[in-house]
């Protein structure tokens, strides 16, 4: 069968060559998703979704067609030709616009595990039932788990241009997901935990079910506290939060286009020295690894942020032609559907030495972030940000109270200008990931 879509994608290029397009590119998704839901010990929802299509992309006299269609027989692939080829006619040419050539050395990546689609269901919804059950038996002030699930899918890619370059691969994940709620006297508070993963084997639903538990019960009785300047850390998954501001800000289409905190600032220190910032979508067992990007490109490791110092953007095939460069691999493709946008994928804040607790036993007062909410609000361009927060009071070295009703804001730059120790426990929350993060100075509003 892969093959044939191979077969298709050459068809499609082919089709489009000869409505007289100067280069073609076709990219075939054929993709499987399971998501099973459980509640109070039963199974509440079981979907399985399958979906495949096509998206041919084309240029000719500098202007790019674009269309999709999931009709992957003759006729199919002929109306979509002719639309692709209708669509660029509307469009402004731009000289920058072109398709990567074939002959780059693709990483060798192991990224479908047989074991996903061998498992049965049974064992699949076992895996969410177990995970619920850990977080209530966790402690008995858990009154709710609003949602325990498992997911997976796989997904074939293939792709084809009329440069000569043909690529295939197939991928798969699994995950558990759970959200839940703690209650004491007078006094309710959630807890969630996630874990996605290359291999199924890897998967730890106790942990993680005791994991959303204890972030729950830590934060019952919370209470504010009066405005302040302390030394903050950053959960691993707070820090992971504020990256979301990050990637869409290292992006050269951002820069390009004059919205980006980083735009003219390669070369100077943008961060403490203790920040290393990295994408990596060759790195081994990463969720968003694959061996090419959406356009064929070889997926690579490109180190952003190095010891505080800015090296470089993101690039696709586009963005990379209009600043002389080469593509380092980051056009990213959420489906057939579309096509490739500058995006990241494996991204990460590197870790460093220190233990997490260590981190925390050198402050005298402070406060540890566990949650933020409304990091959406924030400011891609400026950095900008003022959100509600909650955390642990640490005093003398050690947790005392649980902390809410308060507010952080301030730039993101001076955020990461005063990083003065990151963590060693590296954690990754989808595509994004970091370690414990410690912040010398932030204004925390009660």
């Amino acid at each position: 069968m892969p093959d044939n879509m191979l077969n298709v994608a050459e068809g499609a290029v082919a089709k489009a060559r000869q409505r007289g397009a100067e280069m073609a590119e076709a990219y075939i998704v054929r993709s499987k998703s399971l998501s099973i839901d459980v509640h109070d010990g039963v199974v509440e929802t079981m979907k399985l979704a399958e979906d495949r299509g096509i998206g041919l992309r084309l240029i000719n006299n500098g202007k790019v067609g674009f269309a999709f269609s999931t009709e992957l027989g003759a006729t199919g692939i002929e109306e979509l030709a002719k639309q692709a080829m209708a669509n660029a006619d509307i469009n402004e040419k731009d000289q920058y616009n072109n398709l990567p050539d074939a002959g780059g050395q693709y990483p060798q990546l192991e990224l479908y595990d047989p074991a996903i689609k061998e498992a049965t269901v049974e064992s699949k919804i076992n895996l969410a039932l177990e995970m619920e059950k850990a977080a209530k038996n966790y402690d008995k002030r858990i009154k709710v788990i609003e949602s325990s699930t498992y997911q997976d899918g796989e997904a074939e890619v293939f792709i084809v241009n009329s440069k000569g370059l043909s690529a295939t691969y197939r991928g798969a994940y699994s995950g558990l997901y759970v959200a839940l709620v703690a209650g004491g006297d007078h006094d309710s508070q959630t807890g969630f935990a996630i874990d996605y993963s290359l291999k199924l084997k890897d998967l730890d639903p106790l942990k993680v079910g005791k994991l959303a538990a204890q972030r729950a019960v830590r934060m019952l009785g919370a209470k504010p506290i009066s405005t302040q300047r302390l030394t903050v850390v950053l959960d691993p998954y707070i820090a992971a939060s504020f990256l979301g501001l990050l990637g869409p800000a290292l992006s050269s289409e951002a820069v390009q286009k004059g919205r980006s905190l980083f735009a003219g600032k390669v070369g100077t220190d943008v961060a403490s020295n203790k920040v290393t910032i990295i994408d990596d979508g060759s790195m081994a067992g990463g969720i968003a690894s694959a061996p090419f990007d959406g356009e064929g490109v070889p997926s690579s490791k490109t180190v952003l942020i190095d010891q505080g110092l800015l090296k470089g953007y993101l690039y696709n095939t586009y963005t990379a032609a209009k600043d002389a460069v080469e593509s380092t691999g980051n056009g990213v493709r959420g489906s057939f559907k579309s096509t490739p946008e500058v995006g990241t994928t494996n991204f990460y804040i590197q870790p460093g030495e220190k233990d997490p607790e260590q981190l925390i036993k050198d402050i005298p007062k402070g406060l540890y972030l566990t949650e933020v909410m409304g990091m959406h609000t924030a400011n891609p361009i400026s950095g900008d940000f003022s959100v509600g927060a909650s955390g642990i009071l640490i005093e003398n070295g050690q947790f005392t109270r649980p902390v809410r009703g308060i507010a952080i804001g301030g730039n993101v730059m001076e955020l990461l200008k005063s990083v003065d120790a990151v963590g060693s426990d590296l954690q990754f929350f989808g595509g994004k990931g970091a370690p414990t993060v410690r912040v010398s100075q932030m204004t925390v509003s009660g």
